[in-house]
């Protein structure tokens, strides 16, 4: 009988001792950290190629803006997309970050928030923030589907490929020799929305000259269908239900994918007026 690896890491990094209060530094926020500075140096990096009109204070600014937007928009998406009762009877449970639950889709609406802030406050194009920030974000991306695979969470549905794997938080422990192995969905999103996403926008942002607002449009329509495919092998949240007969993730991947392609029609549309008025 085929052995299958158990994923049963510590979520914590390192703890603290009792009594200081917080158990400990958890995976996932260290991968959130990292995500964060990698993004920073990516930032600088374009700046010092001539491929970014922003400098490193502008820069270190925009890291701020978004730290909170993920963290705001990621954690009230999560409560308001995939546990809405909960947040309903208890709203201060939003603020217990450190327990995981952070939605994609959250964090999107949260990046567009924070982006809006900063180019008003540099008085800069919207489109120019977003596009830097979106072939920017993939490693944090990558970085957080890992922790969740660390964590044990979200993970997929049952399977019997050689590579699945048991996850013993998808079933009461005492019944571990009876758990059913499952997808690592948390790596296939790992690789593709992260990796797979990160190359081929620095292939478009460094290969071609591109009309502003349109790599955003790219990434929201190329996340979105990697998304899709991902949910196929993940299992739905339990207690979430879902819409029109889609899984949640699903659901709100289609309306990702449709304001990706109306960005790029509108930047499109955008260029060639300009062109046109030369």
């Amino acid at each position: 009988m085929l052995a299958h690896f158990v994923v049963d890491f510590d979520p914590f990094a390192f703890r603290f001792p009792e009594g200081w209060g917080i158990e400990g530094v958890r995976w996932y926020g260290l991968s959130y950290l990292a995500g964060f500075v990698i993004a920073l140096l990516l930032f600088n990096y374009y700046y010092k190629k001539g491929k970014s009109p922003f400098n490193p204070d502008d820069n270190s600014s925009l890291i701020t803006y978004l730290l909170f937007g993920v963290i705001i928009g990621g954690r009230l998406g999560y409560m308001l997309f995939y546990d809405f009762g909960n947040f309903v009877s208890n709203p201060l449970s939003a603020l217990e970050i450190w327990r995981g639950g952070m939605a994609s889709h959250g964090g999107f609406i949260g990046c567009v928030v924070a982006m809006i802030l900063f180019a008003r406050s540099r008085k800069a194009s919207f489109w120019e923030v977003s596009d830097i920030v979106v072939i920017s974000c993939a490693p944090g991306i990558f970085l957080g589907r890992l922790a969740n695979f660390v964590n044990g969470e979200l993970w997929g549905k049952i399977s019997d490929v050689p590579w699945a794997m048991i996850f013993p938080n998808s079933a009461p422990r005492a019944e571990l020799a009876y758990i059913a192995a499952r997808h690592p969905s948390q790596l296939y999103e790992a690789f593709a929305e992260g990796i797979l996403i990160f190359a081929i926008l620095q292939w478009r942002f460094w290969k071609s000259k591109l009309p502003a607002g349109r790599l955003s449009g790219e990434f929201l329509s190329i996340y979105a269908v990697v998304r899709v495919v991902c949910e196929i092998f993940r299992e739905p949240d339990v207690g979430v239900a879902p819409i029109l007969g889609l899984s949640r993730g699903t659901f709100y991947s289609i309306i990702t994918f449709a304001a990706g392609v109306a960005i790029i029609v509108y930047s499109n549309r955008k260029a060639r007026r300009g062109a046109a008025e030369k």
